[in-house]
């Protein structure tokens, strides 16, 4: 996928620009800020942001700075997910967390730091005078209400709350469309927003993106359970369904993705590709 490699190109070169000096007495707290951003992985969410604002006609470059707040709120998610209190996970693809790495209290306020500067970039001057203070403002309440309460805090905490307890599909695809789900919708809806698109394209967007999100989560469970022996006390498809059931329904889930796309003619290529490699990718 040519077109994605660009993307995460753009994303990665922007990113540098966006982070905080790393010197000063805050120099550890950079440090820590940067080994989780800037340690590679996917991009799907900014990438996300930027397709969709092409797809509707936008700008790319109005679409950056919200593309790199957006992956620097994934990160702060990793970093916090990761915590002893959280998942307690001491490798993170196969390097030490965050926490590991810096000790639990930087890597906590590393998280908190990387999710008010995301919201700093968004807000500033230069972005504001870029995309327009309206739609700044809209696509920044857009981002507050998906990763918040309403959206991934609220699914973690969810997630917390039944993990030592039976549930059925119905309320795990709830979760995951808050934990996981709901950041991938805010990344492609923003994107739309940049780009002024219309209602139609916005909530095409949406569908396709809670679709491809409850799909992704679901292949992360997959994959994890081929590999940790813990899975079995996760809450996870795989500790509800067996594999080759939840691999059906991942399957399933990118077939319904993909009809969403009729309104992005000339896009729609581009995403039914990347709903298939995120459903078949094998890490």
């Amino acid at each position: 996928m040519h077109k994605f490699s660009e993307y995460v190109d753009l994303i990665n070169k922007n990113l540098f620009k966006y982070l905080p000096k790393n010197e000063g007495l805050q120099k550890i707290l950079a440090e820590a800020m940067e080994y989780t951003l800037l340690a590679g992985g996917k991009r799907i969410r900014p990438v996300l942001t930027l397709a969709f604002c092409e797809a509707c006609g936008g700008d790319l470059n109005k679409a950056l700075p919200f593309a790199c707040a957006i992956e620097m709120i994934h990160s702060y998610s990793l970093i916090h997910d990761d915590l002893p209190c959280m998942d307690n996970d001491d490798l993170r693809k196969g390097k030490p967390s965050n926490h590991v790495k810096f000790g639990e209290a930087i890597a906590l306020l590393a998280g908190d730091a990387l999710l008010t500067r995301a919201f700093e970039i968004i807000l500033c001057n230069e972005t504001c005078d870029l995309a327009g203070a309206t739609t700044t403002v809209a696509a920044a309440g857009c981002l507050a209400h998906n990763i918040g309460f309403y959206g991934m805090v609220g699914g973690q905490v969810a997630d917390l709350e039944n993990a030592e307890r039976t549930i059925n599909c119905s309320k795990l695809n709830e979760i995951h469309n808050l934990k996981t789900g709901a950041l991938i919708v805010a990344a492609s809806k923003i994107g739309c927003i940049v780009a002024q698109a219309d209602k139609i394209q916005i909530d095409a967007a949406t569908k396709y993106s809670e679709l491809i999100g409850l799909a992704f989560q679901i292949m992360d469970d997959i994959l994890d359970a081929d590999y940790e022996k813990k899975m079995e006390k996760k809450l996870s498809y795989v500790s509800v369904l067996e594999i080759r059931k939840s691999k059906e329904i991942v399957k399933k889930l990118t077939e319904e993705a993909i009809k969403s796309l009729n309104v992005f003619e000339d896009s729609k290529n581009f995403f039914e590709n990347l709903a298939w490699k995120l459903s078949k990718r094998d890490k």
